[in-house]
């Protein structure tokens, strides 16, 4: 065998090694990562060798932050998709503080393992235009003139009050009724959820582009059905910032191909800080690599503390945390899905 020949073998049987250790990103996946996140064919390369990309992804809207992820993750799809199914153990985590599932139709025992404290809901410290939590005007007005009346003003009650006010929130959400909260007064700016989460879908035409009838269904679900989704509405509890919030979020997993599956989902109440949020994951499989999928994280947030005099250097700072915490998330989600 002549020199030159026994390095073109060398280096076929290296090209042929590399092609079996970085299979492709599966078609529709990559498209969108290049198309909507602008992704490089470098960034592509290190997903595929099982390396975590995340960025910032730019928005000139004030108050909004938005941020990707992509990894590589040796586990089935199916597993992931199972344990999204089973939402209270698997957004469990160090800043989960407590979390459980809305039934169909939601009720307050839905709610039973909620602890609402004065860190969480004080009504001494809840007036129109000044309130310690989000709720619109009318319903601070109904908990005034119910601690008010007569009755002793003991955090059980205003509990009680605040679970009521959110379950009635919640089925309005899902079947259309009246009920739900459509304007937050607990500052001087009125706070439209409604408004700023019609704002962050145009921002990301890519949930369009992926599911159609996404957009609409997370936005009305009772006009807005779609077809073969499974919905899931949990609250939580979570640890941000100087106190806690409570937050209820709608899930809803489809899977347009055999080869992939989307998770998509919206807040649909937060007692402090989110004005609005979208959360997108793809979940595609690896082509010639059976029980590997690889898998995509966006989210899209709005916050009213990220706008004014200062709402740059907040932002950025937020950009900064979110990006760095986003990381950790992948890092841990593919760490358990690989340990099964």
């Amino acid at each position: 065998m002549n020199l030159a020949r026994g390095v073109a073998i060398v280096l076929a049987a290296t090209m042929g090694l590399a092609q079996v250790q970085t299979p492709a990103i599966e078609p529709q996946v990559e498209s969108v990562l290049k198309t909507f996140f602008g992704f490089t064919p470098s960034d592509i390369g290190d997903v595929q060798r099982g390396r975590i990309v995340r960025r910032t992804i730019p928005t000139s809207t004030p108050g909004e932050i938005a941020v990707v992820g992509a990894l590589r993750v040796h586990a089935s799809k199916k597993t992931f998709v199972d344990r999204v199914r089973d939402m209270a153990s698997f957004k469990r985590g160090p800043e989960i503080l407590q979390i459980g599932v809305f039934g169909n139709p939601p009720s307050i025992d839905d709610l039973a393992g909620l602890t609402v404290g004065p860190e969480d809901f004080d009504p001494d410290d809840c007036r129109v235009h000044d309130c310690n939590i989000r709720i619109p005007a009318d319903a601070i007005e109904r908990i005034e003139r119910a601690m008010d009346g007569g009755v002793a003003r003991d955090q059980a009650r205003a509990a009680a009050l605040f679970k009521a006010l959110l379950v009635e929130h919640v089925r309005a959400y899902l079947t259309g009724g009246t009920g739900r909260m459509r304007q937050y007064d607990d500052g001087d700016k009125p706070i439209r959820p409604e408004n700023q989460f019609a704002g962050i879908l145009a921002n990301a035409p890519v949930l369009r582009a992926v599911v159609p009838g996404m957009a609409e269904h997370l936005s009305d679900p009772a006009s807005h059905p779609l077809e073969g989704a499974e919905d899931i509405v949990y609250w939580s509890k979570e640890k941000f910032g100087f106190a806690p919030f409570i937050t209820v979020t709608h899930a809803a997993i489809v899977c347009p191909s055999p080869a992939l599956c989307v998770v998509a989902s919206r807040d649909v109440y937060s007692s402090r800080y989110i004005d609005a949020s979208l959360a997108m994951t793809l979940a595609a499989d690896v082509p010639s690599m059976p029980g590997t999928f690889d898998l995509v994280y966006m989210n899209r947030s709005r916050a009213s503390a990220l706008k004014g005099m200062f709402g740059g250097l907040r932002r950025s700072i937020a950009e900064r945390r979110a990006k760095g915490g986003l990381e950790e998330t992948l890092k841990r989600l593919r760490q358990s899905l690989e340990k099964g």
